[in-house]
């Protein structure tokens, strides 16, 4: 049975937007965005009924951004390019899992940043931007002194962390990087009292079988929205 406070996953950047993460919110009380150089996801209050024209302020014109699931009325100049619809996945249980590769695991510092922003970019490009990493910790996987795999988190609000930019250089996947850093997210979650949680393409079935494999289980279908301005 769901809890009141999985509830908050319905709308999760409007959750993240009006808790723990409002210092990196701009906009008004039923709408609002992350500042542009931290991430492109805008949200509004579902419960208010509100159009995004009260956001219209704090959009550059030309901008795209993302709005998670339930599509409040746009303005006449926006328009909806592309839709994605995601799995909304849950951590019920961590998993034990060997290791295929034990590797060094280091927490990213500023001074990663050019690198880490290459790295996504190059993997999985649109939702990371320079100042992504300020919404939480980052790890990553270095080999021969270059960054071939990292994961952090995005979204957080009140009793729930979104792992995110999990990613790994094409030539090094199959050796477990990705696994051993959602590991270290999700014990450090345990630790701080908040419950793993993530998105990912309902395309992508493969990294689908590896949360599954880990203890995420699917809470619900939801749509991640491009939107451009005209």
């Amino acid at each position: 049975m769901e809890t009141t406070d999985e509830q908050l996953l319905d709308n999760p950047a409007w959750s993240a937007l009006t808790t723990v993460q409002a210092p990196l919110a701009e906009g008004t009380a039923h709408c609002k965005r992350y500042r542009r150089e931290v991430l492109s996801f805008v949200a509004c209050d579902h419960a208010a009924g509100h159009s995004l024209e009260e956001l219209q302020p704090w959009i550059h014109e030309g901008e795209s951004f993302y709005l998670i699931g339930t599509l409040p009325p746009l303005p006449a100049n926006w328009q909806v390019v592309h839709e994605l619809p995601c799995a909304q996945m849950v951590l019920q249980r961590m998993n034990e899992i060997p290791a295929k590769t034990p590797v060094e695991i280091a927490v990213m510092t500023a001074a990663d940043g050019g690198d880490m922003y290459d790295l996504v970019n190059r993997v999985q490009p649109g939702y990371y931007n320079p100042g992504t990493p300020l919404l939480g910790t980052y790890y990553g996987i270095r080999q021969e002194g270059r960054l071939v795999a990292m994961a952090g988190e995005r979204m957080r609000m009140q009793g729930f962390t979104e792992l995110s930019a999990i990613v790994t250089d094409p030539a090094f996947t199959g050796r477990g990087f990705a696994q051993q850093l959602i590991t270290r997210l999700c014990q450090q979650h345990a630790a701080d009292g908040a419950t793993s949680m993530l998105h990912v393409s309902v395309a992508n079935e493969r990294a689908i079988r590896l949360y599954e494999h880990m203890g995420f289980v699917t809470r619900r279908e939801i749509v991640f929205r491009k939107i451009v301005t005209g």
